[in-house]
C-alpha cells in the first residue's frame, strides 16, 4: 500500500487542495475567497499555503487590485498529480477495511 502524503493529509491543507482541485485546472482563487469559505484566520491560511507552495503543489500571484494587494493561488501540475494520487491511496485504504467498499462488490 502506497503512504499517506502527510503534507496533504493535514486538515486545514486536505480542504486547501479540495477545494482548488473543485476548480478548472487553469483557475485561480484569491485568498480572501479561501480564508472565508474555509473559515480560517489570515496567519493560519498563510502558513499552510506557504507549506503547499514549497512543497510545489501550488502557484501563487500577487497582484494590486484598486491599490489593494490581492494574493491568488492555483494547484501546479504536481499539486493536482499529488491530490489525485493522495485521493488513490485513500480508496486503497478504504478498500482494505474489512467490510469496506471492496468487500461489498
Amino acid at each position: 500500500m502506497a503512504e499517506i502524503n502527510e503534507i496533504i493529509h493535514q486538515p486545514i491543507r486536505l480542504k486547501v487542495m479540495a477545494a482548488l482541485f473543485a476548480m478548472d485546472s487553469d483557475a485561480e482563487a484569491d485568498f480572501t475567497f479561501l480564508r472565508d469559505h474555509l473559515k480560517l484566520t489570515d496567519g493560519n491560511l498563510g502558513a499552510h499555503l506557504e507549506r503547499l507552495e514549497s512543497a510545489g503543489y501550488l502557484t501563487s500571484r500577487k497582484a494590486f487590485i484598486r491599490r489593494k494587494p490581492k494574493t491568488f493561488v492555483r494547484l501546479s501540475r504536481a499539486g493536482r498529480r499529488a491530490f489525485e494520487d493522495y485521493v488513490e491511496t485513500l480508496r486503497g485504504v478504504i478498500g482494505d477495511v474489512p467490510g469496506g467498499p471492496a468487500a461489498r462488490e
